[in-house]
C-alpha cells in the first residue's frame, strides 16, 4: 500500500526519480557564442585571429594579439520566427528581443626586457551567451493514430492501482505530493491519467497492474503550445602570453550559469464512438537552473607575416544542475461517465498545485577541438576559417551508477554523434570602413539527422575606426529544422519546425 504518512506537505515535494532526457542533454551540451558584431560578421571564424573580446571566448591565446588594454560590450536585436507543420495543420510564430549578450575587457601588461623572448602578457574577463532558449511557437492538426491517452497508459501499465490512485478523502495535492516522493515521476504521469478518468483498470483491485484507456480509437485534433525562456551564460578569466614575434599562448576559466523555464499545454478532442473522454488540456512546466565550470587551452602561431594558425581544446563543462516541475491536467466527457455512487462525472480539473524539487544531478557535456586558419592582407583586410568537431553522444548524466542515468546515457550515446562545425569569415577595409561577411555550417548531432537537422548560417556587416573608439554593427541569420517529439512516450508524434533565427548587434569597443 501506498505511504500512509506524508513527508512533504505543502507545494514542495521531494522526488527520488528523476525525469531528465536526451533532449535535457543536449540543450545544455550545445554553445554558441554569440559575442561582438565583429565577431558575429565573420560568423565566429575567429579562431586564428583574435583581437576581439569574442574571439577570447573561443581561443584564449586571441587576448595577446591586442597592442592596448581593450574593452567592449555588444547590444542584440533578435528575432525568431518558426514555422510549424503537425500534420494537416501549419502555423507561424514570430518573437523579438533585446539583449546585452555580450561585455568584457583585456589588460595588456608588456615586459620590457631586452633578454626575454617573452613579450607581454594579458589578462582578460568577459561574459558572453552562449544560448539564447527564448522560444514560442504553436502547432495543430488532426492526429488519425495517437492520442494523449497513450502516454497516461504507457506510464500506468505495470503499476500498482494503490500506488497511482488517492486514498479515500485524500485530496489532490496530498496523494500527487505522496506519489511523486515515494514513487516517483512515472507514477505521478499514471496518477493524472487515472484520476482524470483517461485510464481505466482492468480490476477495481489494489494489485491491479493493467489498465485501457476510455479514450476511443479514431481521430484526434490536437493543439499544441510551447513557451521558453532563458539562457546560458559564460563568464570567463582569461591568461595569455606572447613569445618572440609570432606564438600564443592563452588559458581560459569559464563559470557556466544556465537559466531556462518552458511550459508546455496540450488541448486535445476527438468525437470518436465509444470514447467516454472527449476533451483534454495537459499543462507541464519545468525550471532550471545550474551551474558549470570548463577550461579552455588554445595557441596561436604566424607561420610567417600574413599566415596564422590556431589551436584550441575545450574541456567538457560540468554541470550541477536543479529542477522543478509542476504540472495539471482538465478533462471533459461529453455524455458524462456514471459513476458507483449513481452520479455522473462530465468534467474534472485536476491541479496539485505542487512543485516537485527534484535531486540535484551533474551533467558532463562534450569536449571541442577547433583548428583555425587565417590568412592577413596587410592592413587592408583578411580571411578566415575555422573548423570545430565535438561528439555529442560523450554527454553523460552523473552519476552513472543510477539506474535511470544509466538508460538514458545508452540513449544519448545510441542516438548522438560527433558533429563538425565550419566557419569562414572575411574582412575588407577601406580607410576607417571595414566591411565583413561570412558564413557557417553546423552538422546535426544527431545520427539520424532528422531528429535535429543541420544548420546553416550566413552573415554581414561593417565598422568604423574613430581611432581609439570603433563602433560596428552587423546582420546575421541562421536556420534550422527540427522534429519535436511531443512525449518521451505514448504520444511519441513529432511537429516538425522550421526555425529562422535574424539578429542585428552593434558593439562599442575602445582601447585604454
Amino acid at each position: 500500500m501506498k505511504k500512509g504518512i506524508l513527508l512533504c506537505i505543502g507545494f514542495i515535494s521531494m522526488s527520488l526519480t528523476q525525469a531528465q532526457d536526451i533532449t535535457d542533454a543536449l540543450r545544455y551540451s550545445k554553445d554558441d557564442i554569440q559575442g561582438t558584431a565583429r565577431y558575429r560578421a565573420l560568423s565566429g571564424a575567429f579562431g586564428a585571429l583574435g583581437g576581439d573580446m569574442s574571439a577570447v571566448a573561443i581561443n584564449p591565446a586571441g587576448s595577446s594579439v591586442f597592442n592596448d588594454s581593450h574593452i567592449s560590450f555588444s547590444l542584440t536585436n533578435q528575432n525568431n520566427k518558426t514555422d510549424t507543420k503537425y500534420f494537416n495543420g501549419s502555423n507561424n510564430a514570430t518573437e523579438s528581443t533585446i539583449d546585452l549578450n555580450q561585455i568584457g575587457a583585456a589588460f595588456v601588461f608588456d615586459i620590457n626586457s631586452k633578454t626575454s623572448n617573452w613579450k607581454k602578457f594579458t589578462l582578460g574577463v568577459t561574459y558572453n551567451k552562449i544560448e539564447d532558449y527564448n522560444n514560442d511557437w504553436f502547432a495543430y492538426g488532426t492526429n488519425n493514430n495517437n492520442s494523449i491517452g497513450s502516454y497516461f497508459l504507457e506510464n500506468a501499465n505495470g503499476l500498482r492501482l494503490d500506488e497511482i490512485s488517492r486514498f479515500q478523502g485524500e485530496t489532490y495535492a496530498d496523494a500527487y505530493s505522496d506519489i511523486g516522493y515515494f514513487y516517483g515521476n512515472q507514477n505521478q504521469q499514471a496518477f493524472l491519467g487515472y484520476e482524470s478518468y483517461i485510464l481505466e483498470p482492468l480490476t477495481d483491485s489494489d494489485d491491479n497492474t493493467l489498465y485501457t484507456s476510455n479514450i476511443a480509437d479514431g481521430d484526434f485534433y490536437q493543439e499544441h503550445t510551447y513557451a521558453a525562456t532563458g539562457y546560458n551564460g559564460k563568464f570567463t578569466i582569461n591568461a595569455s602570453t606572447q613569445y618572440g614575434e609570432n606564438l600564443y599562448f592563452g588559458l581560459n576559466v569559464n563559470t557556466h550559469f544556465i537559466n531556462y523555464e518552458r511550459s508546455t499545454y496540450l488541448f486535445e478532442g476527438n468525437n470518436n464512438s465509444g470514447s467516454l473522454i472527449n476533451e483534454v488540456g495537459f499543462q507541464n512546466n519545468l525550471k532550471t537552473i545550474g551551474s558549470g565550470v570548463s577550461f579552455q587551452f588554445g595557441g596561436i602561431l604566424k607561420i610567417e607575416k600574413q599566415l596564422r594558425v590556431g589551436l584550441t581544446y575545450d574541456t567538457p563543462t560540468w554541470y550541477t544542475i536543479e529542477d522543478e516541475t509542476s504540472q495539471s491536467i482538465k478533462t471533459l466527457s461529453y455524455d458524462g461517465i456514471a459513476l458507483e455512487n449513481g452520479s455522473t462525472f462530465y468534467d474534472i480539473n485536476i491541479n496539485p498545485r505542487v512543485i516537485n524539487v527534484y535531486e540535484q544531478y551533474n551533467l558532463k557535456t562534450p569536449g571541442k577541438l577547433t583548428g583555425s586558419l587565417a590568412y592577413v592582407f596587410g592592413t587592408n583586410g583578411l580571411i578566415s576559417i575555422d573548423y570545430s568537431i565535438k561528439d555529442y553522444g560523450n554527454t553523460k548524466f552523473k552519476p552513472a551508477s543510477d539506474t535511470y542515468f544509466s538508460y538514458q546515457n545508452n540513449i544519448i550515446s545510441e542516438s548522438l554523434t560527433t558533429a563538425s562545425t565550419f566557419k569562414i569569415g572575411g574582412e575588407y577595409k577601406i580607410k576607417q570602413v571595414s566591411l565583413r561577411g561570412g558564413y557557417r555550417f553546423e552538422e546535426s548531432p544527431y545520427k539520424d539527422e532528422e531528429t535535429v537537422g543541420d544548420l546553416n548560417g550566413y552573415s554581414f556587416g561593417l565598422g568604423y575606426n574613430f581611432g581609439n573608439l570603433k563602433l560596428d554593427l552587423t546582420f546575421d541569420h541562421y536556420k534550422r529544422e527540427t522534429n519535436y517529439q511531443l512525449y518521451q512516450i505514448g504520444l511519441t508524434d513529432a511537429a516538425n519546425l522550421d526555425s529562422k533565427n535574424s539578429n542585428v548587434t552593434l558593439s562599442l569597443s575602445f582601447n585604454l
